[in-house]
Order: C-alpha cells, then sequence, then structure tokens
C-alpha cells in the first residue's frame, strides 16, 4: 500500500516537472526568437541609417563634418576656428578633428557614419549592462539588442548621423567611465576628456565626487583643466573666441532663440524675454535645477541606481547649458531606465512618454493649437527638466520596486463564437488607463494616420477614374441622389450653411467628447469602445491605399458645387493649395460618415435614457447629410465607412470578446454590509444597474 501510495506521489510530481519543463522551454524559444528578431531590426535600422547618409549629394550629406573639414571647411581656413561661426565645437574639439582635415570627403563619410554607428552599439551595449540588479534572464538577453534600436531611432542619435557630428562621444566616455573602467584615474580621465569636447558634461565630475568616488572626480577635473589648456597653447586665439567671446560658445551656430536650442535659455529666448532680464532669469533657474537635480541623482546613485543617477546629470547637463542642440539630447533617452508608478499598469507610462519624445518632432506630439505651442516647442526640454527635478522614480527599498500592484484583468467568457477563440494575447483591463498616455497614444495615432492618409495617394487620372465607376455602380443602382441633393442644398442658404459648419466642426469634436465621458464615466468601456474606432481607422486607411477616389466636388463636368472649399480650378492639377494639407482623395471609405456612425452606435448601446439613444442615431444622419449635400462623398463612400466600422468592432469581439457580463452572485458577508451592485463601477460612480455599465468577460464590479 505504501509503495504504491508513494510511486503515485513520484508520477505526480513526475508530471508537474514536465509541465514546468515544457513552459520554461516554451519561454526560452520565444525569447530567443524575440531576440533574434530584435537583432534583426538592429542590423536593419544600421543598413538603412548608413544607406540614407550615403544616398545624399556630397554637399547635402555630413553637413556639420563638411563645414569643419571639406574643402572649404573650417578647419581647412587659415584664422580662427570660429570667425563664420559655422564650427560649433570647443578649441579642443577643433584641435582633435584637425588632422581630419586631410582626409578625403568620400572616404571620411563613410569612415566617419560606420564609426558611429559602431559608437552608438557600444553605447547600447554598455548601458544594457549598466541596469540596476536584480535583472531577469529575460530582461538580460533582450536589453542590448533594444538598447541599440531604440538609440538608433532616437532624434539625438539621427541628427548626429546626418550633421556628422560628435555628440554619441562624449555620453559614451561617461557610461565606460561609471560602469566599463574600474581605475579611479582613468575614469575621471574619460569624464574631463568627455568634458572637454562637450563643457557641461564636467557636471559627472561632481556627481562622482558627491557619491563617494573622490579621486576620480578631482581627476576628471584636472583632465579638463589640462585638455582645455593644451588647447589654449595650441590655438590661443579661438580658446578667446570660444571661452570668452562667444561665453563658452552660446553666441555659435544657429540663433539661441531656435528651436533646435532646446534649453533654458533657448526656452527664454522663444518666450521673449531678451537682455539683462533674460540672463538673470536663467541664471536663477539653472541653479535650481542643478542643485535640485543633482541632489536626486546623488540620492539614486546612493540607491543603487547609477544609470539613472547618469541620466539625471545629463538632463541637468542639457537644461543648463547655454544651448543644447537636437544631437546632444540623448540623455534624456537614458532616463527610460527609471521606474515609476506602484501599479504595473503604470509602469509603461514613464518610457512610452520618454520614448515618443525622443523619437518623434514634437508637432507630432500635440496639436497644433497656440496655448500648447510653447509645450510642443519645448517637448524635450520639458522631459529633460521633469526628469532631473520632478519625476518620482522609485527607490529600490520600495516594496513596489519588483512588486508592482498586479493589474486587474478581466475574467474571459465562455459564451462567445466556438469557431472563433479569444485571442490569448488581449486581455481586458479593468482600470481606468493612464491620461497622459491616453492622450499621447491618440495624437500620435492620428498623426501618423494624417500622415498615411496624406501620401496615400495615386494621383488626379487614377482618382477621377475611380469616381467615374462608382458614379456609374450608383446609376446602375439608382442610388445617384448626390446632384441632386447638392444643388437643392447649396439653393437654401441657411440650410447650406447649416450643413457647411456641420461638415467643418463635428467630425473631430463628437467622437472626442465620447472618448472623454467613457473615459470618466466608464473606464471599461473606454477601452472597448476606443479600440472600436482604432481599428476602423486602420482599416480605413487601407481604403485609401488601394482605391484613391476623387469626391463629387472634385470631379469635371459633373457639375457639382463645393459648398465648404469654394469653386475649384479644374485646370490646375491640384485645385489650389488644398492639397499640400491634405489628401483630397481620400475619399473611400468615408470616415466622416464612419466616425458618426460609431458615435451613434456607442451612444445607442451605452446611454442610460431612450430621448440621449435617439439623439445620438441624429449624428450620424445629420453627417450622411452634410457629406452628400457638400459634395464632398458619394453614398457608397458612406457604405464604405460602414463597413469598416462593422470591422472595427468585429475585430475587438474577436479580440476581446462580448462586452456583457456573466450574471454572477456576490453573497453577502455578515456584518459587512450588502455586497456591490451590478452597476457601480470601480471608482464608485454609479451606472444603471444593467447591461450599460457591464465590463466584458468579467463578473459584476
Amino acid at each position: 500500500m505504501c509503495t504504491n501510495r508513494w510511486e503515485g506521489r513520484r508520477s505526480v510530481a513526475n508530471a508537474e516537472h514536465s509541465v514546468r519543463g515544457s513552459a520554461a522551454a516554451d519561454v526560452e524559444t520565444r525569447t530567443g526568437l524575440t531576440r533574434a528578431l530584435l537583432w534583426m531590426i538592429v542590423a536593419a535600422l544600421a543598413v538603412r541609417q548608413m544607406t540614407v547618409v550615403l544616398r545624399q549629394p556630397p554637399g547635402e550629406r555630413l553637413t556639420d563634418l563638411d563645414t569643419w573639414i571639406g574643402e572649404y571647411g573650417v578647419l581647412h581656413v587659415k584664422g580662427s576656428l570660429y570667425d563664420t561661426d559655422r564650427f560649433t565645437g570647443t578649441p579642443f574639439a577643433g584641435l582633435v578633428l584637425k588632422p581630419l582635415s586631410a582626409s578625403a570627403e568620400q572616404a571620411l563619410g563613410v569612415a566617419w557614419t560606420f564609426g558611429s554607428l559602431v559608437l552608438v552599439a557600444v553605447l547600447g551595449f554598455v548601458a544594457a549592462r549598466a541596469l540596476p540588479a536584480p535583472v531577469g534572464r529575460r530582461t538580460a538577453l533582450l536589453a542590448v539588442p533594444f538598447a541599440i534600436a531604440l538609440l538608433m531611432v532616437s532624434l539625438p542619435v539621427r541628427n548626429a548621423l546626418y550633421l556628422g557630428q560628435t555628440s554619441i562621444l562624449p555620453v559614451l566616455l561617461v557610461l565606460v567611465a561609471c560602469f566599463a573602467v574600474r581605475d579611479e584615474r582613468a575614469a575621471g580621465v574619460l569624464v574631463g576628456l568627455a568634458a572637454a569636447l562637450q563643457p557641461t558634461v564636467l557636471l559627472f565630475a561632481g556627481l562622482l565626487w558627491l557619491t563617494g568616488r573622490r579621486r576620480a572626480g578631482a581627476h576628471a577635473g584636472a583632465a579638463f583643466a589640462v585638455l582645455t589648456a593644451v588647447a589654449w597653447a595650441a590655438l590661443p586665439r579661438d580658446s578667446w573666441a570660444y571661452w570668452v567671446h562667444h561665453v563658452a560658445g552660446a553666441g555659435l551656430g544657429e540663433r539661441p532663440a531656435g528651436l533646435a536650442n532646446q534649453s533654458l535659455h533657448g526656452a527664454l529666448l522663444r518666450l521673449g524675454l531678451e537682455g539683462p532680464l533674460e540672463i538673470a532669469l536663467f541664471l536663477v533657474l539653472a541653479v535650481a535645477v542643478t542643485v535640485l537635480g543633482m541632489r536626486r541623482a546623488v540620492r539614486y546613485a546612493q540607491d543603487g541606481q547609477l544609470l539613472l543617477a547618469v541620466a539625471l546629470t545629463g538632463c541637468v547637463a542639457v537644461a543648463v547649458s547655454p544651448t543644447t542642440w537636437q544631437h546632444q539630447l540623448l540623455w534624456v533617452l537614458l532616463a527610460v531606465v527609471g521606474r515609476v508608478g506602484r501599479g504595473a499598469a503604470d509602469r509603461m507610462v514613464w518610457p512610452a512618454v520618454v520614448v515618443l519624445v525622443i523619437t518623434l518632432p514634437g508637432k507630432m506630439l500635440l496639436p497644433n493649437i497656440g496655448v500648447l505651442h510653447a509645450v510642443r516647442d519645448n517637448a524635450l526640454l520639458i522631459t529633460a527638466v521633469c526628469a532631473a527635478c520632478v519625476v518620482p522614480f522609485l527607490s529600490r527599498s520600495s516594496e513596489h520596486w519588483l512588486r508592482p500592484v498586479p493589474t486587474e484583468y478581466a475574467r474571459p467568457v465562455a459564451a462567445r463564437w466556438r469557431r472563433v477563440p479569444l485571442l490569448p494575447f488581449w486581455r481586458r483591463v479593468l482600470s481606468r488607463p493612464n491620461l497622459l498616455l491616453e492622450l499621447l497614444l491618440i495624437r500620435v495615432v492620428y498623426s501618423a494616420y494624417a500622415q498615411v492618409r496624406l501620401a496615400a495617394t495615386a494621383g488626379r487620372a487614377t482618382a477621377e477614374e475611380h469616381g467615374r465607376q462608382i458614379h456609374s455602380l450608383e446609376q446602375w443602382l439608382h442610388i445617384d441622389v448626390e446632384h441632386w441633393v447638392n444643388h437643392t442644398v447649396a439653393g437654401i442658404g441657411w440650410l447650406r450653411e447649416f450643413f457647411d459648419y456641420y461638415y467643418s466642426t463635428f467630425h473631430f469634436i463628437i467622437p472626442l467628447t465620447i472618448l472623454g465621458v467613457l473615459y470618466v464615466r466608464r473606464p471599461a468601456d473606454y477601452r472597448w469602445a476606443r479600440s472600436t474606432i482604432g481599428f476602423a481607422t486602420v482599416l480605413a486607411l487601407v481604403g485609401f491605399w488601394l482605391y484613391p477616389l476623387a469626391p463629387p466636388r472634385l470631379m469635371p463636368g459633373l457639375g457639382f458645387i463645393d459648398t465648404v472649399h469654394g469653386v475649384q480650378d479644374f485646370a490646375q492639377p491640384d485645385y489650389g493649395t488644398l492639397t499640400t494639407v491634405t489628401n483630397q482623395y481620400a475619399a473611400m471609405p468615408s470616415l466622416h460618415f464612419g466616425w458618426s456612425l460609431w458615435c451613434g452606435l456607442i451612444i445607442l448601446m451605452l446611454a442610460p435614457k431612450a430621448w440621449m439613444k435617439a439623439l445620438g442615431l441624429l449624428h450620424p444622419l445629420f453627417t450622411l447629410s452634410a457629406i452628400v449635400a457638400t459634395g464632398n462623398h458619394w453614398l457608397l463612400d458612406a457604405a464604405g465607412g460602414a463597413f469598416v466600422v462593422s470591422l472595427g468592432f468585429g475585430l475587438t469581439y474577436l479580440l476581446a470578446g462580448p462586452r456583457r457580463l456573466r450574471p454572477v452572485v456576490v453573497p453577502v458577508v455578515p456584518g459587512q454590509g450588502r455586497a456591490p451592485e451590478a452597476g457601480a463601477d470601480r471608482d464608485g460612480v454609479p451606472g444603471d444597474g444593467g447591461a450599460l455599465d457591464a465590463v466584458p468577460g468579467t463578473a459584476a464590479r
């Protein structure tokens, strides 16, 4: 009996070990495939960067490098390096670069670009190896290729490669000094060398000193002083011009007030301040940012997050330098290693913000609204200052450092299409998404949509041919009412003005309003609704690309009246300047109608009152009338919009399951009151008690 029981237990243990081993093997396989894919992306990005640079004409590539060492470059001209304000480096940098002036431009371009890519790869390797412990095996395997790929697509690296700048080298020297070199003297010399190339990097000597590496900090200051003195001895006139006349290079290069200067000095100049007041305010802000930022950097270094401390010190250097050009902002990207937020769902907010800001231009991050221009134009500077002084990075001693509050996911529902199971990678989240990340992602997705929509055109002839096809099909179906509706509305002044205003205004206002209400009142339904309109928009882009279509108002010979844009000159291929800002042939499917139909359906499903549902259905009806009356769409365009919206709802159902809940009985615990009602959401906001507050795939909350 005992022997049989022992054998049974051993067989169960072997079975459990086999299952765990199989699961571990699957994880290892997926990690290996992911790593291989990341390295392939790195290789593709490197080839692309080389191709982009080297395919440019000789006079348009490596423009800064050519300015310095080309046929008529600064380093070839007798006299001061700074006579023309084209050379922005330190005198020591000029002294180092001068021997390169004898090299052939073509060969130097190839060598410089390839060498810069090698530096980026080394930088990514050092940064990935400097992550604060403990580091999981999967992170350790994926960190290096991921870091290199992220560096490749960042704006500072892309600008440095395109211009031929040396800004990657100081960052690499500092990281090597902090993480790869054990000898204190050698580490200090590397930091001093980096500071001789970029003076504000001397702040890292202070970081070394304040974190207990005083010998390295002293050697860094001494190395900077010696190298600068060597440059003074070799190039006294240039050194005087750089350090005194141009105030440490503040007056060199582009206009300090230009958008390329992402420093506090540049931001103040862009705000209209100048003269002694601007200088005094800049100095006060610089001192405040330096003191606060360095204190935080020292604290995180003592906490064991040295890479984060290095990133914060670099962000301080970015802010307090009189001029910080875009190719010198690589320090901001390193701040992505900081952990922010107690919950697992919040952990990706800060990294996403940093990656979006450092890889995309400001005009893609924020809309072109006057009150937002100050933020849009200084997005990189604001991110750097926030990282240095404001963002509450977690300490390694925090209970949430390794164990964040887990995200609550919806429970899968069994009642779904039997032949179309729920895809496992998509899980419905119950909590409200982070507002900052949501706004950023919505803006970026819309900017990408606008760019693709503008590029998706095959020319006027193709679009007009497709227009004739649609018109003929509607005639065959006896639904070609566009001309009659267009001319009827155009003859009634108040009706024409109403539809013109409706077409131009409510297209964006109503969908954004619905998303805002859902975000506040019903976060789970917000996620579900946002996914449907997102899928519909992406599918519409496919239609714009594959089937460019001229709307009725741009069809010559059919006699339509463009009530919104005015009379078009058909003799001009582009019909004036309108096509420079939008693709006039992105008509099939009609997202004007598609988005309005989405609004109507969402209101119909979620609104608690019957009159709200009826009012919601008026929006797609008015929109359909507006797009036809103004001559901007065919009826079949509206059918296409309805089709992509239906596909959007179908894909959301496929990925995340039905919206309604399965009824779950929650017992009442004696002495603790009544169980939560099915109609109340997680934030205590009462609902209607029915399916409107339902969260797909979960029990009632």
